[in-house]
């Protein structure tokens, strides 16, 4: 094994790590709403006991500290119907439900206002947005829909969605022949048979999803560069049939081989027809996305 398959596969059992940056605190006063309007206990009453000590739960945080975990838990709530647009959402209720500080609660309506999910108005509140201002495309959102009701039509979704990029930049990244870049895709693939054949899929689905940003990013269209962040949320989103990379076997790893080959002699055509043939690996597929071309 490469020393980058074997630093990668190390890399992998490790937790992820997340980010999060100052935001305008003040954005969030507690009097923002009247008391007639605020939430009583029972806006919370059907969520998970579990999730009112946000700082005791490690599942889920990603390593981002407690305003990570509470966005995590707002978001899924949202995403889920939980917390409705028919009610405001009062910063203090929040923080006295979850346990948290009044800066953590503020920080993380501020990134869930980013992702589209929640607006701030004076005299009106903080409220959850109608489902068409949600930013559907960001990650965070597209895992909470994919283990949320909306799960069939997300994975649905991103699946189509895949097969619309995924095989145009195949075809593209054969015209971009990097020495750097094939050795990169050619490492991926050598790490992904590796971990299969020790029943690691965690390592496994690590190289899948820097294997198929990279094609991606090498595509020389910025506009598809900027989804590859999407087909790497998607990769993480498993429990259905959305693609011949949900499962380590033989047959994807076949593929993601010819896809090198194609790239390595050029061949933007060949590249294509094996990207469309590893997206429908699974029999079930086909009832979403066409059948291969021929070419």
């Amino acid at each position: 094994m490469s020393t980058l398959a074997h630093t990668m596969m190390t890399a992998a059992r490790s937790a992820d790590s997340g980010l999060a940056g100052p935001g305008e605190l003040d954005r969030y006063p507690y009097a923002e709403a009247p008391a007639a309007g605020r939430v009583g206990a029972s806006m919370w009453d059907g969520s998970d006991p579990e999730l009112g000590r946000v700082g005791r739960r490690a599942a889920g945080s990603r390593g981002r500290g407690l305003h990570g975990q509470l966005v995590q838990q707002l978001g899924q709530m949202i995403v889920s119907g939980d917390l409705g647009a028919d009610r405001p959402l009062v910063p203090e209720e929040i923080g006295q439900r979850f346990e948290v500080s009044r800066t953590v609660v503020r920080e993380s309506l501020r990134v869930l206002e980013a992702k589209g999910l929640v607006s701030a108005r004076p005299n009106v509140g903080t409220r959850v947005r109608p489902v068409s201002d949600w930013n559907l495309l960001d990650p965070d959102i597209i895992e909470w829909r994919a283990f949320g009701p909306q799960r069939d039509d997300q994975r649905r979704e991103l699946s189509e969605l895949r097969w619309t990029i995924e095989p145009l930049a195949a075809r593209l990244a054969a015209g971009h022949g990097r020495d750097d870049v094939q050795q990169r895709l050619g490492d991926m693939v050598e790490i992904m048979g590796h971990a299969m054949n020790q029943g690691d899929a965690l390592t496994f689905s690590r190289a899948d999803a820097e294997f198929h940003s990279l094609l991606i990013q090498v595509a020389g269209n910025r506009m598809l560069e900027h989804l590859s962040g999407i087909v790497s949320a998607a990769l993480q989103v498993s429990g259905g049939p959305v693609t011949g990379c949900d499962r380590p076997n033989e047959s994807s790893l076949a593929h993601h081989g010819r896809i090198v080959d194609a790239l390595a002699t050029g061949d933007g055509m060949a590249a294509e027809a094996a990207m469309r043939q590893l997206l429908t690996v699974h029999p079930e597929v086909e009832r979403v996305v066409p059948a291969p071309r021929e070419h």
